[in-house]
């Protein structure tokens, strides 16, 4: 029988020890490689695509035991304020293009970040971060801020928080805009759902092995201008690629539920005393169908459609986005007998 010497098992193992740092190696080299050509794309996409771009104008404040961050830009006057709220797996950059066409009318725009997303990912990641949740923690906000109405637009779980602040607290709408929101059963697309029940897994990941899953949730929304999508997948990744960003990110799917916006439909006024807006892709995931089921129970007589938008229209068309905005900020200054009915396709 042949004998397996401490000399010969030290020179295997270290052998193992080798591969097994090739491997890592291997990995951390095609991590970089990947990092390196998209900050190319995105440059070049960004030469290419130039857009009127609000810097990032961050502010934080500690509320109610939570570290709250959000944009500020404009001046605050007597007049509501424009707060936006973006959803998943966004940050308050993804109003970056939107904000500058408001602030030029005089408007003052706050981008707010959900608890636990984006930058602010530590401050949720032992704290319910729900669509129901959010809404507690908007409201703790907006006391802290000494905002007692505003006129509110919403993306996708964004959109869905803002339902449920229509839903509870009305009063302190003045206007609200929703632009390509989830509702009643429309979400999570699949990529999200795939995430939540993978979410242990994904959670103990490194960032370089989330990103892949990341780009996946991304597009399977869509971009309709490829030059954007790329400049914004850059863009939204950076705060998962911190050592915390794949578990926030998991802690994210996990709490996101249709039954959440399911169980605000039942509560919605069916003739709200505020004005509301809807915007629309009409090739977004979540369709066009659950837009006009929403629609139809808030009372919304037309839904702007953006021909050939996907979902990301805050940043593929930030000029319809904004010209919406706009009119919901004229509508809210008129009152509520003003008239300003949208034009159903763009």
């Amino acid at each position: 029988m042949a004998r397996d010497f401490p000399q010969e098992r030290t020179q295997r193992h270290s052998r193992r020890r080798s591969h097994k740092g090739r491997w890592a190696l291997a990995g951390l080299a095609a991590s970089m490689a990947w990092a390196s050509w998209q900050k190319r794309q995105a440059i070049r996409a960004t030469h290419h695509d130039r857009l009127n771009t609000a810097p990032e104008l961050s502010r934080s404040a500690m509320v109610n035991g939570i570290l709250m961050r959000w944009e500020e830009h404009g001046e605050r006057s007597e007049q509501p304020p424009v707060v936006m709220l973006h959803g998943i797996p966004t940050n308050p950059r993804l109003w970056r293009h939107v904000i500058p066409r408001l602030v030029d009318t005089g408007t003052c725009c706050l981008a707010w970040e959900l608890v636990g997303f984006g930058w602010s990912i530590n401050e949720g990641l032992e704290r319910d971060i729900s669509v129901a949740a959010q809404v507690d923690y908007l409201i703790a906000w907006l006391n802290h801020q000494q905002i007692e109405r505003a006129t509110f637009v919403g993306h996708d779980i964004g959109g869905g928080v803002l339902q449920a602040l229509l839903a509870l607290y009305p009063e302190r709408i003045a206007g609200l805009v929703l632009v390509d929101s989830v509702a009643f059963d429309n979400w999570p697309v699949p990529a999200v759902a795939t995430a939540a029940q993978m979410a242990g897994v994904i959670g103990k990941l490194p960032p370089a092995l989330l990103r892949p899953i990341f780009h996946k949730a991304l597009t399977s929304l869509g971009h309709d201008n490829t030059r954007r999508e790329t400049r914004s997948a850059a863009l939204l990744w950076a705060p998962y690629s911190q050592p915390t960003g794949p578990a926030g990110f998991a802690h994210q799917a996990r709490c996101m539920s249709a039954a959440d916006t399911a169980s605000i439909a039942a509560r919605l006024p069916l003739s709200p005393t505020m004005p509301i807006a809807m915007v629309w892709g009409d090739q977004d995931p979540l369709s066009l169908a659950s837009a006009e089921r929403l629609a139809a129970r808030i009372s919304v007589p037309v839904i702007r459609r953006i021909q050939g938008g996907y979902h990301f229209n805050p940043e593929d068309h930030p000029d319809i986005v904004a010209e919406e905005v706009r009119r919901m900020i004229t509508r809210v200054a008129q009152g509520p007998t003003a008239d300003d009915v949208s034009d159903p396709t763009i």
